[in-house]
């Protein structure tokens, strides 16, 4: 396996691995699994579960395998398969060539139930889901045997057969695993393990009208490959015994071993794969990748970086239970690695129009500025300077408040790379009283690296050439949620759940011009503003559209 990325800390699980090594558990290589339904999209919660099975299986020299849950025709696309393995590769977990299908394995796991029924294990029953719920009885009272229990084996194989051959309308019957119908897990009292479904698969058509569950499939899956671990996260703790009741009813020889660890939730955003659903396919986002959402195509197109996502994840290190984990985190993790990275140009996205009466009509001149004061390899540009300008309206002030430090009337401020100016008239407009323009002075002896001391000031602004600066769109965002938190309501009425500030849109904002015109998923500070990055679904040949990864401020840092 590759080492490009480096091992995570020491945890439990290495504790409880290295335990099995010294006992001599298993014989052949490390070899773990993530087995994704594609039904969906991942989001940081899979790419937390991804990083745990591929860091192990690379601590350890083993393989990893990228294995598709495909057992239910009715929720699966090949579209969620492509999208799946195109963003694994991208968070930079390869899985190379191996790569699987449940679906490939239905004879064998055919053969399993086969197998189990021929043992007095398994047994076709009639009784409807409504019935099925019923008998299982509660987490305080036993259930009780379903009227079909004590089939015969040859009258059991032969109704498995015919629901094979499609003999049976859907959910008329099912095969169930016969273990203990007062286990106190309820997981245990003869579960379905194979459902009718007339439904075609989009990898194995119309050639079966039974599937199995996905806790019957996933061991013996899991065997077929060689897996050593099935590592998942802490939910399907309670489905272990059931996991390992499968493996020693087949006879599988060195049986893989399930382990769990927590699963991880961030704070003012939806991990549920049910309730994003519901966000996309309710209109409330702008599809699976918007920004705001925590899959890992709404991250890549804010503008997360794969090595932003890992560090994140290896900040947080193994977790035992569920967890909710500030999302200011996750924002700190791409300023440190963006910070160094990406290129610094001057935008003003809300602009005040600034004329410098004392600097000649029709004059420019280039000034060179530093593209990023962290990473000197990045260089230098050339920005144009001219008589009229735009500031962001921020950083003027007509009556200032103690401890504003920015342009005032009468006040003084240094333009980024350029001179001092100072503020001599303020322009309103007659009908509303609005700050329409301010006219201001410079001094030419100011000019930033000529060394001049003369005298300084307390504030920075940045700034733009009106004649020369591009029309952007930038969109700002913040918490998808108004809480940290969702309702844990079955419905929810996301309108009131919905932050309304979760996106601002800003039109033509003011930017510096650039040599080469940006791509899609391109990256920049913003200077004084934050990272932002190129939008790949709203930008066209005409129009820059701009997505704010984080601002510069970080309360994470703070914390």
């Amino acid at each position: 396996m590759s080492s490009e990325l480096e091992p995570i800390t020491d945890h439990f699980l290495y504790k409880i691995i290295n335990e099995d090594l010294q006992a001599g558990v298993f014989t052949r290589e490390m070899c773990t699994r993530f087995p994704p339904e594609p039904n969906g999209y991942l989001h940081i919660g899979s790419a937390y579960a991804i990083h745990t099975n591929y860091t192990i299986a690379q601590k350890y020299n083993g393989r990893f395998h990228l294995r598709f849950d495909d057992t239910n025709p009715l929720k699966e696309d090949i579209e969620y398969v492509n999208a799946i393995i195109e963003d694994i590769n991208w968070l930079g977990y390869r899985p190379g060539s191996h790569i699987y299908y449940g679906s490939d394995y239905s004879d064998a796991i055919y053969d399993a139930a086969v197998a189990l029924i021929s043992k007095g294990k398994a047994y076709v029953c009639e009784l409807s889901p409504e019935e099925v719920t019923e008998y299982r009885g509660t987490l305080t009272e036993p259930g009780k045997d379903s009227p079909y229990r004590n089939r015969s084996i040859d009258e059991n194989l032969e109704q498995f057969a015919k629901m094979k051959n499609g003999d049976f309308k859907a959910a008329s019957k099912v095969l169930r695993a016969k273990i203990d119908m007062s286990a106190p897990n309820i997981n245990l009292r003869d579960p379905v393990i194979y459902r009718i479904i007339h439904a075609e698969h989009y990898r194995t058509g119309n050639k079966w009208c039974i599937y199995p569950m996905y806790d019957f499939a996933h061991p013996i899956q899991d065997a077929i490959e060689g897996i050593t671990y099935s590592l998942c996260s802490v939910e399907f703790k309670d489905h272990r015994p059931l996991y390992e009741w499968v493996l020693k009813e087949l006879e599988f020889a060195q049986p893989p071993r399930q382990r769990e660890f927590g699963r991880l939730n961030l704070t003012g955003v939806v991990t549920s794969k049910r309730y994003l659903r519901q966000l996309v396919e309710g209109g409330f986002v702008d599809g699976w990748d918007d920004p705001r959402l925590p899959t890992i195509r709404g991250l890549r197109r804010r503008g997360f970086t794969p090595e932003s996502i890992r560090n994140f994840i290896d900040e947080i290190g193994m977790i035992r239970a569920q967890n909710s984990v500030d999302i200011a985190m996750l924002e700190h993790a791409a300023r440190q690695d963006l910070k160094a990275k990406v290129k610094g140009v001057m935008a003003v996205i809300h602009p005040l129009k600034v004329v410098i009466t004392n600097y000649p009509e029709g004059q420019t001149e280039l000034l060179s500025i530093d593209n990023n004061s962290e990473n000197d390899t990045l260089g230098k540009r050339k920005v144009t300077f001219s008589r009229t300008l735009f500031i962001e309206k921020d950083d003027f002030m007509e009556q200032p408040s103690k401890g504003f430090h920015r342009l005032a009337p009468g006040a003084e401020v240094r333009l980024i790379g350029a001179y001092f100016i100072r503020c001599e008239e303020v322009i309103k407009d007659e009908a509303t009283g609005e700050i329409i323009e301010l006219r201001c002075t410079y001094d030419p002896e100011t000019k930033s690296g000529t060394g001049f001391t003369g005298r300084k000031v307390k504030g920075t602004v940045h700034w733009v050439s009106e004649s020369h600066a591009a029309k952007v769109d930038v969109h700002l965002y913040d918490s998808l949620l108004r809480g940290n938190e969702i309702p844990k309501d079955t419905v929810i009425a996301w309108d009131s759940v919905i932050n309304p500030s979760s996106l601002q849109i800003v039109k033509d904002c003011r930017i510096e011009p650039f040599e080469v015109l940006p791509q899609p998923e391109d990256k920049f500070q913003f200077v004084r503003h934050g990272y932002f990055c190129v939008d790949k679904k709203h930008t066209t040949n005409t129009k820059l559209v701009f997505n704010r990864i984080v601002p510069l401020k970080d309360t994470w840092k703070k914390k």
